[in-house]
């Protein structure tokens, strides 16, 4: 699944109406989940969160800015919160399925569009920015919108889209790329907020003022600040990058919390600031009760949590991915002050297709399904489902050899076969779906007007497109189910001698995905033009069927010896 966040900021925060006119303009857009509305009356700005693939995500984004420009007049906005525009602000972030570099190159062609067709000047910041000085967004927002119209007469204030000219209405944008921001709160069981800010400040990367400790107390803000000559404080850096909090009390919950801003997860993981935020609280008498989370968090963010507490339990091989989330889930007790629910805060979870696939109907519903007379779900759902069954049971063979006493020197690579089956597993339930979707796409294309020589011309690139892509699916599902062959293949040889039936029969169903994938990708040849790709991919097909056979026969043969000889 490709996402991309976009969490655009609009200065109106008290007029509803027009509110929800630029909301509503932004949710019409086909492939767009519209997951949060923030108004806030004092700042009288709104933070909206869209997500979507990223072709849709950039349509929305514009369309919102373009919306805000008409409905909304700077000239007579006034708020709390620091602006410069109608969109003050649009950054865009990647979820899952897409990179920071996709999101810089979604930034400038908004960036562009919003410049060319609506005249508003535009200033890139963050990752996207061309100048390390435009990269700080308080340095291109200084001034704000008051400001505005005398910042753009200096040449070094340049738009980096758009005239260079003050627009009274929509002001001016900036658009950016940027690492998700997970917003997230530590518990302590005190309402003292000076312990809580003692230890945010050790968590934070800007860290603290050093001070001398005083010998009658544990809190550090109690001693004695060290200066410079010229009077200034002397700065300890904090123990994690890319982190912000603070300590403040919440008098709904009746205790104190370290409140965090992780704005890049992947540097500083949640659950390591976590662990050090217990460490440093049970150094101070402390206890860390449990946390919670403000808005969303990446799936990916929660994986990570899963397998590091799992893995402190010695026990991560193959775990599927529901496993993994309610393992964090618990270890950073989440459900700590408000009930954690997976499907409302994990984003990923958040903008599931809701209608209903092959995957989420009952196996008796599927098979039925599949035994009428129409062309689909056919053999590439097929070859896509028995390679999802091959993958799993590689993976609880590997989990039960990493268990097995006397099997201690495979766990590293039972773990890494675990982990790899379940991501195979995980993927190949999803071709299922996917492969009757494009022989839908292929039928669809095949119905496209073709009477005038543009719709012949639009008709014969939509049936290529989607042929290619009816010959994609099944190959991959082929490609992944012969790197289930060859774990296999590893786990008849290495595997716990009493589950080597199971290695062999996952060697069964990885085969025979290989060639169904195989056979479904070939029968699509025919209906493509283009010659390189049509002799590329029978060159693949031959290459993964004879590769496959000849690790099959190896694997059934190890199979059979070993059952024997028992």
């Amino acid at each position: 699944m490709q996402l991309m966040e976009c969490v655009p900021n609009f200065s109106e925060g008290r007029d509803l109406k027009k509110i929800k006119t630029i909301t509503d303009a932004m949710a019409s857009v086909a492939g767009i989940t519209l997951l949060d509305v923030d108004p806030g009356e004092d700042t009288n700005r709104t933070v909206v969160t869209i997500v979507g693939e990223p072709d849709a995500v950039s349509e929305a984004a514009f369309i919102g800015i373009k919306t805000a420009s008409e409905v909304l007049d700077m000239s007579t906005h006034t708020g709390a919160h620091a602006r410069m525009g109608a969109t003050d602000v649009c950054p865009f972030v990647p979820v899952s399925g897409v990179t920071m570099d996709d999101c810089i190159a979604v930034s400038k062609s908004v960036g562009e569009r919003v410049g060319a067709e609506l005249g508003i000047p535009v200033f890139l910041y963050e990752n996207s920015a061309k100048t390390e000085e435009r990269q700080n967004l308080a340095n291109v927002r200084s001034g704000e919108y008051e400001g505005l119209k005398e910042k753009l007469t200096d040449p070094s204030w340049k738009p980096d889209f758009g005239p260079a000219e003050f627009k009274a209405k929509a002001g001016a944008t900036a658009i950016g790329a940027r690492e998700f921001l997970i917003a997230y709160n530590i518990n302590l069981n005190t309402r003292d907020k000076r312990l809580a800010t003692d230890i945010a400040f050790e968590l934070r990367e800007k860290g603290r003022s050093k001070r001398i400790p005083n010998p009658h107390s544990k809190n550090l803000l109690d001693g004695e600040i060290v200066r410079h000559e010229d009077g200034k404080p002397v700065k300890v850096p904090g123990l994690f990058k890319d982190v912000k909090a603070v300590g403040w009390i919440i008098e709904t919950y009746n205790r104190a919390q370290i409140s965090i801003n992780f704005t890049n997860y992947k540097v500083s993981p949640v659950h390591e600031v976590f662990d050090a935020a217990c460490r440093l609280a049970e150094e101070r008498g402390l206890r860390v009760t449990g946390s919670e989370l403000v808005g969303l968090i990446p799936l990916e963010a929660i994986r990570q949590a899963g397998f590091h507490y799992l893995k402190k339990q010695g026990n991560t091989p193959g775990i599927p991915e529901s496993d993994l989330v309610e393992t964090a889930i618990q270890s950073l007790g989440l459900n700590d002050v408000a009930p954690f629910d997976p499907k409302e805060k994990i984003i990923e979870y958040a903008v599931q297709n809701e209608e209903e696939n092959l995957m989420s109907q009952p196996m008796e519903a599927f098979v039925q399904e599949l035994s009428t007379n129409s062309p689909a779900p056919g053999g590439g759902s097929v070859s896509a489902l028995a390679g999802s069954l091959a993958a799993g049971l590689a993976s609880m063979v590997a989990a039960l050899t990493h268990e097995k006493k006397g099997f201690e020197m495979s766990k590293d690579e039972m773990e890494s076969i675990g982990s790899e089956a379940q991501n195979l597993k995980d993927r190949l339930v999803k071709l299922v779906d996917e492969d009757t979707e494009a022989f839908n796409q292929m039928m669809a294309a095949g119905r496209l007007p073709g009477k005038s020589d543009d719709e012949k011309k639009a008709k014969a690139e939509a049936v290529e497109a989607a042929a290619k892509n009816g010959v994609a699916v099944p190959l991959e599902t082929a490609d992944a189910a012969m790197n289930i062959l060859k774990m296999a293949s590893v786990l008849v040889e290495k595997g716990n001698p009493n589950s080597v039936s199971d290695a062999g029969v996952a060697g069964e169903m990885a085969f025979g995905a290989v060639r169904g994938g195989v056979m479904n990708a070939m029968i699509n040849l025919p209906g493509i033009e283009d010659n390189s790709f049509t002799e590329e991919t029978r060159k693949k097909c031959e290459d993964l069927l004879k590769n496959a056979e000849a690790l099959h026969s190896q694997v059934f043969s190890k199979t059979m010896d070993t059952i024997k000889a028992g």
